[in-house]
């Protein structure tokens, strides 16, 4: 076992957890918000996982996931915009909670949570179909065309899981305008992707024959 990469993805794991424990418990100002341990439920025990798995059967690729600095600047600014939804969106949902102003049932938190599992199951057959998944924008060496499976359906399927994982989240908290907040995600990915899809073009060999057999991006049929 490479104890280095152990340690970096166990502090990682755990810097995550609380980070965002606190953001939601603290606006919430109770611990007795259920639907936040929910969702830190449903996140980290599957993350969790998955983080065993890959570090048994492909280090290399959970090294990838951990290395996030992105070089494109385009691509830094879409992170930091990510970075303020996401914190707008949390931090509303714990007041929400707080102040009760229109806190969702609890079958909506329930069905979100499914769908949520629904996206993280997604999510973790991209990884298995794509060894080159990276978190960041770049063309890695010797990488290929991967056109089998999901992406056969879709050019990105990995956002289509994110989609689902990160709209579901703030329904799985309870909180309609957190909601609203995250739709803020889809120009987002839009922009991310058209970015991404040029970087493939000039330096993946091959890519602009699969952009024309697969038509769709993300969503079959929509998008």
């Amino acid at each position: 076992m490479n104890k280095q990469l152990f340690f970096r993805a166990v502090t990682k794991f755990l810097g995550g957890f609380l980070m965002l424990a606190l953001l939601v418990f603290l606006p919430a100002w109770t611990l007795r918000y259920w639907q936040g341990w929910l969702l830190l439920a449903i996140l980290f025990v599957p993350m969790l996982v998955v983080g065993a798995v890959l570090m048994k059967r492909s280090p290399a690729l959970l090294e990838k996931r951990l290395n996030a600095k992105e070089e494109q600047s385009e691509q830094k600014a879409v992170l930091a915009l990510s970075g303020v939804m996401f914190l707008a969106a949390f931090v509303l949902a714990g007041l929400n909670y707080h102040f009760g102003w229109f806190v969702l049932p609890a079958w909506v938190s329930i069905a979100a949570a499914v769908v949520f599992l629904g996206g993280y199951a997604l999510y973790a057959e991209v990884m298995r179909e794509n060894a080159y998944l990276s978190r960041t924008v770049e063309v890695q060496e010797d990488q290929k065309v991967i056109d089998t499976g999901l992406y056969g359906v879709v050019r990105h399927p990995m956002y289509l899981s994110t989609l689902l994982l990160f709209l579901s989240m703030p329904l799985v908290l309870g909180s309609l305008f957190s909601f609203g907040v995250m739709l803020f995600y889809i120009p987002l990915i839009a922009k991310r992707i058209k970015n991404e899809e040029q970087v493939l073009l000039e330096g993946l060999p091959g890519y602009a024959d699969y952009r024309k057999k697969v038509k769709y991006k993300v969503i079959p049929f929509l998008w």
